[in-house]
């Protein structure tokens, strides 16, 4: 017999911030555990009550009132959060971020101790100051901040209010000020208590019914995640996890083992890809969480064995030490796709994906994730795990040395990689081997720091290498400062040739910048037919791509 699904209307309403607090505080609003944990930065956190605080709009919320029980989050925020009441339950599809904010930065709570992790939920507003470039909210790290911040935990609840008022009263560097600081704090609090939030309230249905709205709407700036959609059109009562919950543990797991945090993307493209999806940008997600239903368990479980396995080709194969250095997710999922379908390649495989490897992070083929290269790569790389074709290479050109110093730029990632490589022992100010996997580990792009400054080519990848300096000393100065022998041994390990460290100590920077330009590039183009990756170069001499 046929379940009967509730019929699916859609309610706009306007609520004033404080009724929306309010359902949350009360656990009729809930946080759905399919949804992805709480990430935003500070900065974002300030940014969005000094957008309150203006009246500028901050994005409707999309929540879905049903009847149905879903596995949602028992804290919000940090705040213990009741179980849900009897009749009908609103669950937040879009909004955690902005509406955990809210909520962790106004709703009482226990004053934590200096240097708790709870102190970034204590937001202030500081009063009395009349220069709008001055910073408005602001986080503390003090148990005692200075009597004009007000807290925000104190706007909405009337007797914290008045202890906060009394205070500045006491207080000697704010009292001959208080009845006005007073009367700004009070014209604050209006505003917020006052301030209104669109919602967009999803009445019946069931869960498809829900995530379809969902992804239709594009509220708060973007759409559903195809991770999070997924998950939630996956989600079944009798298991406590969902898939998002088991994403976050795959990486968790691939943490720990030193390599870092590889994201959620090429996690989840993975796990796609493994039942045999050929778009894993832009499925039919309905209609693949319906085949995954049955065997999820299974499914997640094989993408798993085959993301470790794809990264410790990386690590011990590639020669690539962290996450964040490879230069695009999508080589982590076609590689896992290899693995999946050949668990024990033999050496000219591992050869084969070696050579696949660098020529993809030379070429722009992955640049902006374009669907069609995505789909065609991993067509040809199921076709090589079953022994059906080589891998295909054609039309990767490799592209030359990139002006700028940009992480986020896969070319550059690409170079980082190789340079870490070829100059694996590079030594400090001190003549001693510098720990480069742990500072890069720990630091990330910070670590590479600029050797000169002042000139327009100052931002070139050439003008950065990883040399931790006193405070206040720059990279510059501090290789001048050392013995002549110390210099030269420093300066080689880091492919600084005599050429230009002669530019260096001239002070001649722009050709500084230039002359380890081309010795790296160089060096990097004799790597890359090294490893046999000619024919990237030749097709790119050809096309015009190939500063020779």
């Amino acid at each position: 017999m046929a379940v009967q699904v509730e019929e699916f209307n859609v309610k706009p309403e306007v609520l004033l911030l404080e009724q929306l607090l309010d359902e949350v505080r009360s656990g009729r609003l809930r946080v759905p555990r399919f949804q992805r944990p709480y990430v935003w930065r500070p900065d974002q956190m300030l940014d969005l009550f000094d957008s309150i605080e203006r009246g500028y709009p901050i994005g409707s919320l999309l929540v879905w009132e049903t009847s149905l029980q879903l596995p949602s989050l028992d804290q919000v925020a940090g705040i213990d959060i009741p179980p849900a009441p009897d009749g009908s339950i609103a669950y937040l599809l879009d909004g955690h971020q902005r509406l955990s904010t809210l909520f962790g930065a106004l709703i009482h709570r226990p004053e934590p101790s200096t240097g708790s992790r709870d102190r970034h939920w204590w937001i202030y507003r500081m009063l009395g100051t009349t220069d709008p470039r001055e910073l408005r909210f602001q986080h503390s790290g003090r148990s005692a901040p200075p009597a004009n911040l007000l807290p925000m935990q104190a706007v909405l609840r009337t007797m914290d209010f008045l202890t906060y008022a009394r205070r500045l009263a006491r207080d000697p560097s704010t009292a001959d000020d208080c009845d006005a600081l007073v009367d700004e704090a009070e014209q604050f609090a209006q505003r917020i208590k006052s301030y209104k939030i669109p919602v967009v309230r999803l009445l019946g249905g069931d869960l498809p019914h829900a995530v379809e709205a969902f992804s239709r709407v594009n509220s708060g700036g973007r759409q559903i995640s195809p991770d999070q959609m997924v998950s939630a059109l996956t989600y079944r009562a009798e298991t406590e996890e969902t898939l998002t919950d088991r994403i976050t543990a795959i990486r968790e797991s691939i943490g720990d083992s030193g390599f870092g945090d590889i994201g959620s993307e090429p996690v989840f493209q993975t796990i796609v890809a493994v039942t045999g999806e050929d778009d894993v940008q832009g499925a039919r997600w309905t209609a693949l969480a319906d085949r995954m239903s049955g065997d999820l368990d299974g499914i997640v479980k094989q993408a798993e064995i085959a993301l470790h396995r794809a990264v410790r080709f990386l690590r011990y194969e590639v020669g690539v030490p962290l996450a964040w250095l490879v230069p695009y997710p999508q080589q982590i999922m076609l590689l896992a796709v290899f693995f999946h379908h050949q668990p024990d390649p033999d050496g000219a495989q591992l050869r084969a994906l070696v050579r696949w490897f660098w020529s993809t992070s030379w070429s722009t083929v992955f640049v902006g994730g374009n669907g069609f290269q995505v789909r065609r790569a991993l067509h040809y790389m199921r076709a090589f795990a079953t022994d059906r074709a080589h891998l295909n290479l054609q039309g990767l050109y490799a592209q030359p040395l990139p002006d700028r110093f940009d992480t986020e730029d896969g070319r550059v990632r690409a170079f980082l990689l190789w340079e870490l490589g070829h100059f694996g022992h590079r030594y400090g100010l001190d003549g001693e081997p510098i720990e480069l996997i742990e500072l890069l580990a720990r630091s990330g792009p910070a670590a590479y720091r600029r050797i000169v400054t002042g000139v327009p080519s100052a931002s070139s990848v050439a003008n950065r290498i990883i040399m931790p300096t006193p405070p206040g000393v720059s990279v510059r100065e501090a290789l001048l400062d050392l013995p002549p022998r110390r210099l030269r041994t420093v300066v080689v390990s880091h492919a600084i040739p005599p050429v230009a460290l002669a530019r260096l100590v001239a002070d001649d920077r722009n050709e500084f910048i230039q002359e380890r330009t081309a010795t790296l590039a160089g060096l990097e183009r004799e790597f890359i037919q090294e490893i046999g990756a000619e024919l990237a170069w030749e097709l790119g001499r050809e096309n015009g791509t190939i500063d020779t």
